[in-house]
């Protein structure tokens, strides 16, 4: 929702501006998935923050849920999410196309778990997602590139 209200903010930018950053963003998204452009995601790879043991539990549980909400108290192996977040901030898209984009990051992560459990052998199973992670992070970008590609064709 936060991206989706401050998206206004690209709504002085040109148009093929605003689409041409956003595939941008893609296709150095998709470079560093292939491991030519070094570049660290903006997250925080711990899952209990040590600070919140200093908190009140309520205080602390606020903030904790904020921050793994948003993505910035995690753990984000991939590129997409990143260049989502970026794409719904450029385009100045409406505020449930945001939300929905959410509901969608929100419900894939969800099914990582839910598929680990269902594997039965958490061990093999984490073994296999190491094997396939590269597949699965560049097949992603090569798709964001190609979709947002096409949107931006389309809006110029």
């Amino acid at each position: 929702m936060v991206l989706g209200l401050l998206s206004g903010l690209s709504a002085p930018l040109p148009g093929p501006w605003r689409y041409a950053g956003i595939v941008a963003v893609a296709v150095l998204g998709l470079l560093r998935e292939l491991g030519l452009v070094p570049i660290r995601l903006p997250q925080n790879a711990r899952q209990v923050p040590q600070d919140v043991l200093q908190r009140s539990l309520r205080r602390g549980a606020l903030q904790f849920g904020f921050e793994l909400g948003t993505g910035v108290r995690t753990y984000v192996s991939a590129s997409a999410p990143y260049v989502l977040a970026v794409a719904l901030l450029l385009s100045g898209q409406r505020l449930h196309v945001a939300i929905l984009a959410g509901i969608g990051f929100g419900a894939g992560r969800a099914l990582t778990p839910l598929a680990r459990r269902a594997a039965g052998t958490g061990d093999r199973w984490d073994t296999a997602l190491r094997v396939r992670l590269r597949t699965i992070t560049v097949g992603a970008g090569v798709v964001l590139v190609a979709a947002l590609g096409l949107l931006a064709v389309r809006q110029l």
